[in-house]
């Protein structure tokens, strides 16, 4: 994703970038990184942009809407990243450290403001109504999450399905993949969920119509 946001930036008008995926380290030991570090062009002012990509379920079981968006297989949490970039990565420009990195390459600390790009799809809980997820964007529902006994009901055999790496996540479904049967992907899923991992699986309901989601172990 970092590769993909650098691309864009080069060929925007608006922004120059001036650092990219920059270690910080003190001796040997890397002790950060920084994302983005780009100039806008209007304003002349710099900006420092810490760039994340999640995959989040909303477990409408929690009752604060903020700790609701937790990752496939719960380690993971919106909130949690959220404290992440504020108390480690946006404080680490500001280390004696980090500041002495980025004036060595031209750069004040202190004349930088930092903003977050903070990209995610979002999986609402199966056969949920449409949630108001306000603030966050609601157009990042893209699927559902489901667990196995639902997953394993006669509503689902007729379908195709396909389990895609983790870097075919980002994906819309496609048809150019290798699609099994309903009793071919349970016993892959089985085995994942008995290694608490929560897969996500791609659904071919028809030649034009596909889902994408979770089945998850907890």
């Amino acid at each position: 994703m970092e590769y993909v946001c650098k691309q864009l930036l080069d060929e925007s008008d608006a922004y120059e970038v001036l650092l990219h995926n920059m270690p910080i380290r003190d001796g040997k030991q890397t002790i950060g990184e920084i994302d983005f570090i780009v100039n806008e062009i209007a304003t002349r002012k710099l900006i420092h942009v810490e760039l994340t990509y999640k995959f989040y379920l909303i477990d409408t079981a929690i009752e604060n809407p903020i700790h609701q968006l937790i990752g496939p297989n719960v380690s993971d949490a919106f909130y949690k990243k959220l404290e992440k970039i504020k108390n480690n990565q946006f404080s680490l420009i500001h280390t004696k450290i980090g500041s002495a990195a980025l004036l060595d390459k031209g750069i004040d600390a202190t004349q930088v403001k930092q903003q977050v790009c903070y990209k995610a799809q979002l999986f609402q809980p199966y056969k949920n109504a449409s949630l108001d997820i306000s603030p966050i964007n609601s157009h990042c529902i893209v699927g559902y999450w489901l667990g196995m006994a639902e997953f394993n009901t006669p509503e689902f055999v007729d379908y195709k399905f396909y389990i895609p790496n983790k870097s075919e996540w980002v994906f819309h479904p496609f048809e150019e993949v290798l699609w099994v049967s309903h009793d071919a992907v349970i016993e892959i899923i089985e085995e994942r969920l008995e290694n608490n991992s929560s897969p996500m699986v791609w659904i071919k309901k028809s030649d034009i119509e596909f889902e994408k989601c979770f089945v998850v172990w907890w």
